[in-house]
C-alpha cells in the first residue's frame, strides 16, 4: 500500500505565489507579464487536488479577463494616454471647465490601448497569483497555522469561511427531504417554504459550534503584566506601519529605497517579535500541525527567485521592464527576470499530483 504524500504547508503556496505577484508588479511588459501567468497556471494544474477550493482558480482566470476587458473599455470612452497612430474616433461629450483633463469620447489610438490593456493585464495576473494560492492551499490549514495570538481572528475567519458552504448543504438536504415527501412547490414558493427551516438549522450549527468551542477552551487567556501587552501592542502596530510603508516603496519605482525591501523586511520583524510575544498568554496545542520542511522551502525559494530576477534588471538596466509603447514595438524581455520566473516552476516538480493525507 502506497503511502500518501505528505500536503505541502500552505504559507508555502501563499508566500510562492506572492512572490509571482510582486514580480508582475514590477514590470509592463507584458511578455513577462504573460510568462508569470503561464508559470502559475501551470503549477496549478500539476500541483493542485482534488479539493473543493481547488476549482476556484478558473473563477479567478475569468475575474482576470473581465479586468482586462473593463480597463480597456475604461480608456475608450475616458481616454488616456495618446499616441500618433489614431484607430477610430468616437462623438466626443463636451464636459465643462472644472473636468479639465477628462473627456469622454474623442480619438483612440493604438498605443493609449496598448498602454492600457498592459496595465489590464498587470492586474489581471496579479488576480491569477492570488487564485493559485487559493487553488493550491487550503485556507482552513492556513488559518489553523497562524500563531496562537490570532486565535480568535483565526476562529472568527474560520466561521465565516464555513458558513457559506454549511448554508447550501442544508438548503440541499432540505430540498431532497421536501421531494422525498412530495412536496413540488416551485418559484418564489418553494424559496419561502425553504427559508425558515434553512434558518433553523443554521441557528442549530452556530449553538452546537459555540458549545463545543467553549468545552474545548476557546476565548480563555493566561493573565499577562501591564508592560507586556503593551510591548506587544506597540510591536504589532509598528510591524503593521513598516510592512505597509515597505510594500508602498516596493511598488513604486520612484520611492527611495530605504521605504522599499529595507522597511519591509523590518517590519516583518517587529510583527514577527509582537506575535511571539502575544502568542505566550494564548496556550494552545495543535492536532497533526503541518510540518515545515525542506520541499516547503524550495517551493518559497522558487517564488522568491521571481522577484530577485526582476529586482536584478531594475538595477542592471538590461531588456525592458518598463517599455514605452510609443511608437508602438516589441519590448525587449529582460534575461535575468525571465529566468528568475522560469525557477518558479519548480514546484511542479517537487510536488507534482500530490495525494492529500
Amino acid at each position: 500500500m502506497l503511502r500518501p504524500i505528505r500536503r505541502v504547508h500552505a504559507a508555502a503556496w501563499w508566500v510562492w505565489a506572492l512572490s509571482l505577484g510582486v514580480a508582475a508588479t514590477r514590470t509592463t511588459n507584458f511578455v513577462l507579464l504573460l510568462l508569470i501567468a503561464a508559470v502559475a497556471g501551470y503549477v496549478v494544474m500539476a500541483c493542485r487536488t482534488p479539493s473543493p477550493w481547488a476549482s476556484s482558480y478558473g473563477a479567478f482566470l475569468r475575474l482576470a479577463v473581465i479586468v482586462l476587458v473593463i480597463r480597456v473599455l475604461f480608456h475608450v470612452l475616458l481616454g488616456g494616454v495618446v499616441g500618433p497612430t489614431i484607430w477610430f474616433r468616437l462623438p466626443e461629450v463636451p464636459l465643462p471647465e472644472w473636468a479639465a483633463g477628462v473627456r469622454l469620447g474623442g480619438p483612440v489610438s493604438a498605443e493609449g490601448v496598448v498602454n492600457a490593456a498592459v496595465e489590464g493585464l498587470r492586474l489581471g495576473v496579479l488576480l491569477v497569483c492570488v487564485g493559485a494560492a487559493n487553488a493550491l492551499a487550503d485556507p482552513r490549514r492556513l488559518l489553523r497555522s497562524l500563531p496562537a495570538a490570532l486565535s480568535e481572528v483565526t476562529v472568527a475567519v474560520v466561521v465565516a469561511l464555513t458558513t457559506a458552504p454549511q448554508l447550501v448543504m442544508s438548503a440541499t438536504r432540505i430540498r431532497r427531504a421536501r421531494q422525498l415527501r412530495g412536496v413540488t412547490q416551485r418559484g418564489l414558493a418553494r424559496f419561502t417554504s425553504l427559508l425558515v427551516p434553512v434558518v433553523e438549522d443554521a441557528f442549530d450549527r452556530s449553538l452546537s459550534l459555540a458549545a463545543t468551542m467553549d468545552s474545548r477552551g476557546y476565548g480563555r487567556m493566561d493573565a499577562v503584566p501591564d508592560a507586556q501587552r503593551r510591548l506587544t501592542a506597540a510591536l504589532l502596530l509598528s510591524g503593521l506601519a513598516g510592512m505597509a510603508l515597505g510594500a508602498y516603496g516596493s511598488l513604486d519605482t520612484t520611492a527611495p529605497d530605504v521605504l522599499g525591501l529595507p522597511m519591509l523586511l523590518a517590519g516583518g520583524v517587529m510583527g514577527l517579535g509582537g506575535l511571539a510575544i502575544g502568542s505566550r498568554r494564548v496556550p494552545r496545542t495543535r492536532y497533526r500541525p503541518d510540518h515545515w520542511g525542506v520541499r516547503e522551502s524550495v517551493i518559497a525559494l522558487s517564488g522568491a527567485a521571481a522577484v530577485v530576477g526582476v529586482l536584478v534588471a531594475e538595477r542592471s538596466g538590461a531588456g525592458e521592464l518598463i517599455p514605452a509603447f510609443a511608437p508602438l514595438s516589441f519590448p525587449e524581455v529582460p534575461v535575468s527576470a525571465a529566468i528568475g520566473v522560469l525557477v518558479a516552476l519548480v514546484p511542479a516538480l517537487v510536488a507534482r499530483n500530490e495525494v492529500p493525507s
